[in-house]
């Protein structure tokens, strides 16, 4: 009985110690048990960045006006007003320049609110000529009395040109102009000297090749040169005083203007002014143009003088010897 229980035991730690490296044992139970790899904490990958896309936004193109910067308020306000008005007649004027002569004519580019330059001299006509086929509606100037400011045309049909003629009295002379005509306005500043003078102004058109295409919108159509009607011509006017080369031939009225006559030397020297006298003996320098020999007067009038000199002035007397009935109750004839 006690040789099976001394047998038994050795048998019992063999089989323990075979247990021992058994992979079915629970792990409290190895020496060295490993570890739990579910139990190990991993540190989180953080996200890819997000991926950026790079949009050029379109910027508008400022229109050529809108390039100008903004006035500065304190400094231009600050100026009065006679400045103001000075600084941008300066800016707006063109002077001739050497790169825009063709011959002897100074050729501008038109633009709308320009204020052009004209050097005149005396003894010297200067010729402004306008776009072929444009038609003048009237010529204004500032100065009428030491400037002699007349039109003429040449050329026929679509290609008639008007030429405006301007000639001053004396050197140092300052003067405007404005001619306005079916299609445009100019404005000129007329500055006499001593002998520099421009010989012709005339301009080319930029806005002319942004016409519509319409095959009809730029054609001009011929106008009758406007003249006096011949059906209501009076010829009741005498014409007397001293004899100076250029005492008028004749005058006569249509019943809206009045037509004084001049030999054809007119241009070949100085034209006199013409003063109109009113019915309390004063004299006043009225609106006319010269249009060839003629002198048009824009107005009727009873007695007009021609003066012409300082120390030993001409003086020829132009007056209606009679009424027109419709003009009987005229309070200014």
């Amino acid at each position: 009985m006690n040789i099976k229980v001394a047998i038994a035991v050795p048998i019992l730690s063999v089989a323990l110690s075979g247990c021992a490296s058994a992979s079915w044992l629970p792990s409290f139970l190895e020496k060295d048990p490993k570890p739990d790899v579910t139990s190990v904490a991993v540190p989180a990958v953080p996200p890819p960045p997000p991926v950026v896309h790079t949009v050029q936004i379109v910027q508008p193109l400022p229109l050529p006006g809108q390039l100008q910067p903004r006035p500065r308020k304190g400094r231009h306000l600050a100026r009065p007003p006679k400045a103001r008005v000075d600084a941008a007649n300066l800016a707006a004027l063109q002077e001739p320049a050497s790169d825009s002569y063709v011959n002897a004519i100074q050729v501008y580019p038109f633009s709308e609110g320009a204020l052009y330059r004209l050097y005149a001299a005396p003894q010297e006509v200067s010729d402004i000529a306008l776009q072929p086929g444009e038609s003048l509606i009237a010529i204004s100037a500032g100065d009428t009395t030491r400037w002699v400011v007349g039109d003429t045309s040449s050329g026929s049909g679509t290609s008639k040109q008007v030429h405006i003629l301007a000639k001053p009295f004396a050197p140092n002379l300052h003067t405007n102009l404005v001619i306005t005509t079916d299609r445009r306005s100019y404005h000129l500043q007329l500055e006499s000297t001593d002998r520099t003078y421009m010989a012709a102004i005339s301009w080319t058109y930029p806005q002319d090749g942004l016409v519509s295409a319409n095959p009809t919108a730029g054609r001009s159509q011929p106008v009758a040169d406007a003249g006096p009607a011949l059906d209501n011509l009076h010829f009741n006017y005498e014409i007397s005083g001293d004899d100076a080369p250029w005492k008028p031939v004749r005058a006569f009225d249509d019943g809206t203007h009045v037509y004084i006559e001049f030999p054809r030397t007119l241009d070949r020297g100085d034209a006199p002014p013409l003063f109109v006298r009113g019915n309390d003996g004063s004299s006043d320098l009225v609106n006319y143009r010269v249009s060839g020999n003629y002198y048009v007067v824009d107005q009727l009038f009873a007695a007009a003088e021609l003066r012409l000199g300082q120390d030993h002035q001409k003086v020829v007397r132009i007056k209606r010897t009679a009424i027109r009935t419709a003009d009987a109750g005229d309070s200014h004839h």
